[in-house]
């Protein structure tokens, strides 16, 4: 009995000590696979065949592979030759380019008189009065001046100024030219002093405008000068303070109003200013030649303008006169612009003309003369001269009508959102006023200029809007008549050190 409890008590020793010392169980390696019988079959079949063959499935897979990727670069550095492409630019970025060349080419691309941008021997030229200049009206360059800094009275060639002020208002909408006009009493003729130029405006009449426009150009009305100054402003004084306000604004530096008719001495400019104003005046409204300036005469007071107390006289009281432009109708392609005379400022006259696309604008102030016989015939010598020497010794090439003027360059290695490309364009696009040197006639020289360019293939990582990165030359032979820098119309940034890596793999095909 006492053996038996022995062993039950060896028993659950043994039974405790498995329990909390559990034995560990030793797994058997593990049997290694054999590989499908297919492969081991297909392994045993390659390891036959002879070492070329062996080695060219090997290295097949790797050229597949190649192939797929340099097909794949190929296509993306092909994308940088589809210049088509590119994105237009918005209406921003198209502000902010033009404000930015402003800035680095103003003398080229403000509207300021310049001189030619190849050097010239100054011409010497018969000119009776004492101040006069000449310009290409396309460009603003300067092709003759005389004292044209002299300080002047305009006379009645303030009138344009007026002039210029309606045709302001109404371009901006703030006026019509068909608007009915009332006359105050100051603007009727009768309180004129008499040796005045006269439109004849008179009480109750109904005049527009536009009347009143053909009356200053043609007829050199100071009456109704006043009669518009009033209906602008509300007072002489007021439109007086407008008239030099837009000189200012203009830049206008010498010119400057006390009335607005040209009757007073103490109004004054010089003849380069002049000249200056009637290349912006005309530019900006060209329609005023036609509608105004190029009038051979005008009749006023017609039966439709007479007040109701006089309607029964019909057209009898309509005076008829005409343009007091000497050469308008006298010398081939003269189309305005003004004269004007007080004995402070002599005879003076604005002058245009056109040929074959071609205008130029002379202005001639302090000009002599015993009369207005003798004045209009020194007017007459003095503008024939210069304009016949004008059309004889230039004409315009115009590079916006021969060649192309946007040239787009890819920019490999720019940031994505950036763009591939870039529009090269001029600085500036100005027609080139063309010395006649060479045989035939001075358009036929201007046809015979040719536009070298130069740009790069392409630009690398970045650009900056308006900086120049090429080049267009325009010669007449062996004679350089301008050099126009090519800018960039954006700005693209750079990209990170991956998309250089790639852009240097773009440019390398594009070179």
């Amino acid at each position: 009995m006492q053996h038996q409890k022995f062993f039950n008590l060896k028993l659950l020793q043994k039974k405790i000590q498995r329990k909390f010392n559990p034995v560990k169980k030793i797994n058997p390696p593990p049997v290694e696979k054999e590989p499908p019988h297919y492969i081991t079959t297909g392994i045993k079949k390659i390891l036959a065949l002879p070492k070329n063959i062996r080695l060219i499935i090997l290295i097949a897979p790797l050229v597949f592979a190649l192939a797929i990727f340099i097909a794949s670069v190929c296509s993306w550095t092909k994308s940088y030759k589809n210049t088509e492409k590119i994105e237009p630019l918005t209406q921003m970025q198209l502000m902010s380019l033009n404000s930015i060349l402003d800035e680095f080419y103003p003398m080229q691309r403000t509207e300021h008189l310049k001189q030619l941008p190849y050097p010239v021997t100054p011409v010497k030229l018969q000119v009776y009065s004492g101040a006069a200049i000449l310009i290409d009206a396309s460009n603003g360059c300067i092709l003759y001046e005389k004292n044209a800094d002299d300080l002047i009275p305009p006379a009645s060639l303030t009138k344009l100024f007026v002039m210029y002020i309606v045709l302001k208002d109404v371009a901006e909408g703030k006026n019509s030219l068909d608007n009915i006009v009332p006359l105050p009493e100051r603007s009727w003729a009768i309180n004129l002093p008499s040796d005045a130029s006269l439109m004849h405006l008179g009480q109750g009449q109904q005049v527009t405008l536009r009347e009143l426009l053909q009356g200053l150009a043609v007829a050199s009305g100071n009456d109704a000068a006043i009669a518009v100054a009033y209906y602008i402003s509300g007072s002489l004084p007021a439109f007086v303070e407008r008239m030099n306000q837009e000189c200012e604004e203009l830049g206008l530096t010498h010119t400057h109003f006390v009335e607005p008719s040209g009757y007073d001495e103490n109004n004054i400019t010089t003849a380069r200013e002049l000249a200056e104003f009637a290349r912006i005046y005309i530019t900006r409204y060209p329609e005023s030649i036609k509608q105004f300036h190029s009038l051979k005469n005008i009749r006023y007071p017609l039966q439709k303008n007479l007040p109701s107390w006089q309607k029964n006289l019909g057209d009898a009281k309509a005076v008829f006169q005409k343009n007091t432009n000497p050469l308008l109708g006298t010398l081939y392609g003269v189309d305005g612009i003004k004269t004007g005379f007080i004995y402070e400022s002599g005879y003076n006259l604005a002058l245009t003309a056109q040929r074959n696309n071609n205008r130029f604008i002379s202005v001639t102030m302090r000009g002599p003369g015993q009369g207005s016989a003798q004045g209009n015939a020194y007017r007459v010598k003095d503008g024939t001269t210069m304009m016949e020497w004008a059309f004889n010794s230039f004409a315009d090439y115009t590079p916006v009508n021969r060649i192309k003027l946007e040239y787009t360059v890819p920019v490999p290695g720019a940031q994505k959102q950036s763009g591939k490309f870039v529009n090269l364009v001029p600085a500036w696009t100005n027609s080139i006023t063309v010395p006649h040197v060479y045989s035939g006639t001075a358009v036929q020289n201007a046809d015979s200029v040719k536009a070298f360019v130069t740009i790069p293939k392409y630009i690398f990582g970045e650009t900056k809007a308006g900086a120049a990165y090429g080049q267009i030359q325009y010669k007449l032979g062996d004679i350089v008549l301008e050099t126009v820098p090519l800018v960039a119309d954006r700005t693209i940034t750079k990209a990170g050190a991956s998309g250089r890596f790639w852009g240097r793999i773009a440019a390398y095909t594009l070179k």
